[in-house]
């Protein structure tokens, strides 16, 4: 896999050979985080087909939805039938969010090589509100030595302290900062355990 072919063409074409690649339920770091938090205004960046905006707006949370997929955004707003969720086609390699907007910005497994992903991170606890929640979780880099038919380019994959180390400790109480362990089924139907990286902050 080249790093530099992973643009619009390449996810448009990997969500249009794929029907209903996720199942329409939250990924559960999202669920357990956003328990705890009222709601407000979120971000979903990296959204896909929008399984989590879409669980957030049920919740009542006013979401923006970003991708850089239109075909992905497109079964977003397929499914969004009262048209709760502003659904955004965006490079996020260098689309900026508005400054302090968000109650909660929240991405799940969009991974970039080292200086693209702190630049976006940098970006993303920029458009956190004083009080708001930033999360982030990909796959962990321990999950390239399993059978979960990762992509086998090391410089993608990062941990929770990569995360943290952009953000100012002045700034940002760290919550969680852990590789989580979870239960999949491989491509053979085997039980296996993988790793997340999550990292959740709140800005002070």
């Amino acid at each position: 896999m080249d790093i530099t072919k992973l643009d619009a063409t390449f996810w448009d074409d990997m969500y249009r050979g794929r029907h209903a690649a996720w199942d329409g339920e939250p990924n559960p770091h999202l669920a357990s985080v956003a328990a705890d938090l009222s709601p407000g205004t979120a971000l979903d960046v990296g959204c896909g087909e929008g399984s989590d905006a879409l669980w957030l707006a049920d919740r009542g949370w006013r979401v923006t939805a970003a991708d850089i997929s239109n075909v992905a955004l497109d079964r977003g707003r397929a499914a969004d039938k009262a048209g709760r969720v502003a659904w955004l086609q965006a490079d996020l390699l260098t689309w900026e969010p508005p400054v302090a907007a968000y109650d909660l910005v929240s991405s799940h497994f969009v991974h970039f090589a080292s200086a693209e992903r702190e630049a976006l991170f940098s970006r993303l606890a920029s458009a956190v509100r004083p009080g708001g929640t930033l999360l982030v979780v990909s796959h962990h880099p321990s999950d390239m030595e399993t059978k979960a038919g990762r992509w086998r380019m090391p410089e993608m994959y990062y941990t929770a302290d990569d995360v943290a180390a952009v953000l100012d400790p002045a700034g940002w109480e760290i919550v969680v900062n852990a590789a989580c362990p979870r239960a999949i089924t491989d491509h053979g139907g085997q039980a296996i355990t993988i790793q997340d990286t999550v990292l959740v902050a709140r800005r002070q």
